[in-house]
């Protein structure tokens, strides 16, 4: 058995996590992520994604399991998955104009070693003007329902902005791989090797 757990039943995360050629397994944390009154987003992402992992604990004692957690924040306002075709309209809205930042919450856990890291990547997207013909043909080809901010930026959602700003796109998709390295291989494992 893998001794990788990813801790999300996120296909997006899962086509991530494969980048690094490591072999791991997925498991579905259940972990109530409603924010706590006055919570800042990076505190809510970090909290969830250590949150994640820790679920998995027990049935993990000799793995290293990552969680991940992402929201997006407009004008101030913490904004997550859409769920559907009007509440996608609203997000872009929102957005159209305007800079947007990402915040994804990255935790390691190893269960074997008691070793916890956990930070929070952010990543800035700079939205083009958007008019109310292009949200909706957009949104009717893509449907990206489950995504915070509502767009897939690895799809056709590139078109939606005028430039992004960031350490590492995938953190934008909701996995910050070069962070991850980087922890992986304080915690013994480096995936060139």
């Amino acid at each position: 058995m893998p001794q990788l757990v990813l801790a999300s039943t996120s296909s997006y995360r899962r086509t991530l996590l494969e980048k690094l050629q490591l072999p791991f397994i997925t498991a579905a944390p259940k972990v109530d992520e409603t924010p706590q009154p006055g919570e800042a987003a990076d505190a809510l992402v970090q909290r969830l994604a250590l949150a994640k992992a820790q679920a998995l604990a027990a049935r993990y004692p000799q793995h290293r399991i990552i969680g991940s957690d992402q929201v997006c924040v407009i004008n101030e306002e913490i904004v997550g998955k859409p769920h559907n075709h009007a509440n996608a309209v609203k997000q872009l809205q929102q957005a159209s104009g305007q800079c947007v930042t990402f915040y994804t919450g990255l935790a390691l856990l190893n269960t074997a070693t008691s070793t916890i890291n956990c930070l929070c990547e952010t990543f800035d997207v700079y939205f083009r003007t958007l008019s109310e013909a292009e949200i909706n043909g957009y949104l009717i080809r893509e449907q990206p329902w489950n995504c915070a901010g509502s767009f897939k930026s690895e799809g056709l959602g590139i078109t939606l902005f005028e430039r992004l700003s960031g350490r590492d796109p995938n953190s934008l998709i909701g996995l910050p791989l070069i962070a991850l390295t980087q922890m992986l291989i304080e915690q013994g494992v480096n995936p060139l090797l």
